[in-house]
């Protein structure tokens, strides 16, 4: 991976309120002897550079230590579009000089560790591209790059129109998709019920 690549900062999304799992936080919940944030973590740390936490749920700060936790930056729990935003504004702030950030949820234990490096060959040497991860037919809105600079056009979307769809927004502007298989597995697969728990770890007999 070359050291561009290696650059892009990361957000890992866990802004929702789990209901479907009954409530708690779903990130902590263990898969093979490790929580499903520690896992993707571990998938991801060699990948991007700086990473965050989008998570509005109150927990211990020991629970996720070495990553700085970050509250949607507008309220009322406006979906992953705010969380997206959150990291955005983050990096942005911090003055990132990448020309993307990379949104990954936290629910998603079998993230492929070529997933930067496949992403970004779909940029291009476009700045200003939406790159998005499809498998199993369909695209995955939150495992994406986002360019920086549409910092400010996500807030107005979200603060002005009242936006929430990804894809509406992302669909304003230059968006690939790039195709993984599922030769082993949909790698993004992600677990939103106790049974895609189960299912999970019947992946890994």
């Amino acid at each position: 991976m070359s050291e561009v690549m290696a650059k892009f900062p990361c957000l890992l999304l866990a802004g929702g309120q789990s209901r479907r799992m009954g409530g708690g936080t779903k990130f902590l919940r263990e898969l093979g002897g490790q929580t499903l944030l520690a896992r993707i973590v571990e998938t991801l740390h060699p990948q991007v550079g700086k990473m965050v936490l989008n998570m509005n749920a109150d927990i211990p700060k020991d629970a996720v230590p070495d990553l700085p936790i970050l509250q949607d930056s507008v309220s009322g729990f406006a979906g992953p579009l705010a969380g997206i935003l959150t990291g955005l504004e983050y990096f942005s702030a911090k003055g990132e000089v990448a020309s993307h950030m990379l949104s990954v949820p936290t629910d998603a234990p079998f993230i492929p560790d070529d997933l930067v490096l496949r992403l970004s060959e779909g940029l291009q040497d476009d700045k200003t591209t939406i790159v998005m991860a499809r498998s199993v037919g369909r695209v995955h809105p939150v495992v994406a790059l986002w360019p920086i600079s549409l910092t400010s056009d996500l807030r107005k979307a979200l603060t002005d129109e009242n936006l929430r769809k990804i894809l509406v927004f992302a669909d304003r502007y230059n968006r690939i998709e790039v195709d993984w298989t599922e030769d082993e597995g949909d790698p993004f697969f992600n677990i939103n019920r106790p049974e895609d728990l189960e299912a999970a770890r019947q992946r890994l007999i």
